[in-house]
């Protein structure tokens, strides 16, 4: 597991981009055959990556946590953005295809993730935060989700945002997920920015082609930086930070949130004067 610590709004505004790069950038997520797990202490939140190919990969105890079990104390969300797959789940097998999500709470003691086809290997995302209270586990995508249209083309950032864990879909402990996707030729998302200062929040960026990139702007409103992401890469964003980002080409993410609140819109506007 590889751990990344607290990092001050005072201090990031002087790092250089190998540096930013380092704390806040996660790479290498998806690994055939592997788990792999990024620790990060803003907020707990764990963000892993899993793709089972010839045998299912289980997943119980993590060292790192010093607990008996994985979700002894946490809760996750899975989303699939591979092949199909499946999620057994204390013995019960639930399949997720692409982009469809899964919920487990607090309690359950094994996962164990695999493919459909080993060709086409599912590709599993994981994000957990602590939870105190036990929910049920519960599947989702945008099929059933409750969704939202963003946007406009003349901004160049018309969306859909689907909400997969939240209050009013599946219910958890603190953890909120779900998916944005952009529509063809649009680019921006979250633009004009906003902060939570309550909660942070982790970017995966996928479906992007391998050639494109996202600029995902990052910092303080008037001490902002950027750093350049490719496909399945995501961005640990702390609560003092926007979390925007342009691609040069269209694009899917997934966000995750955890900490203070449990409500969706409990944002801070930035006003676009107020950006540097």
């Amino acid at each position: 597991m590889e751990i990344r610590h607290p990092i001050h709004p005072r201090d990031a505004a002087q790092f250089s981009t190998e540096r930013m790069r380092a704390e806040f950038l996660v790479q290498g997520l998806f690994q055939p055959g592997e788990v792999k797990w990024v620790y990060t202490h803003h907020d707990r939140m764990l963000i892993g990556g899993v793709v089972p190919v010839e045998a299912p990969v289980t997943v119980s105890q993590v060292p790192e946590l010093h607990t008996e079990y994985l979700l002894e104390r946490r809760e996750i969300g899975i989303v699939n953005i591979g092949g199909p797959g499946t999620v057994t789940v204390d013995g019960e097998v639930y399949g997720l295809a692409r982009r469809e999500c899964l919920y487990v709470g607090l309690g359950k003691r094994t996962l164990s993730f695999g493919s459909v086809d080993r060709a086409q290997p599912a590709r599993f995302y994981l994000v957990s935060a602590p939870a105190h209270q036990a929910y049920p586990t519960r599947k989702t995508g945008p099929q059933d989700a409750e969704f939202e249209q963003l946007g406009s083309d003349d901004q160049s950032n018309r969306r859909t945002l689907y909400r997969f864990i939240h209050a009013n879909g599946v219910q958890s402990c603190q953890l909120m997920l779900g998916m944005t996707e952009l529509a063809p030729n649009n680019l921006w998302n979250t633009m004009p920015a906003h902060l939570h200062d309550r909660r942070s929040e982790v970017y995966l960026y996928f479906d992007l082609d391998p050639a494109a990139r996202v600029f995902h702007f990052f910092g303080e409103p008037g001490e902002t930086r950027h750093l350049v992401v490719a496909n399945e890469e995501a961005v640990i964003s702390p609560s003092w930070s926007i979390h925007s980002g342009v691609g040069t080409r269209s694009y899917t993410f997934i966000w995750a949130m955890a900490g203070e609140n449990y409500t969706f819109k409990d944002m801070d506007p930035v006003a676009m004067d107020d950006l540097r």
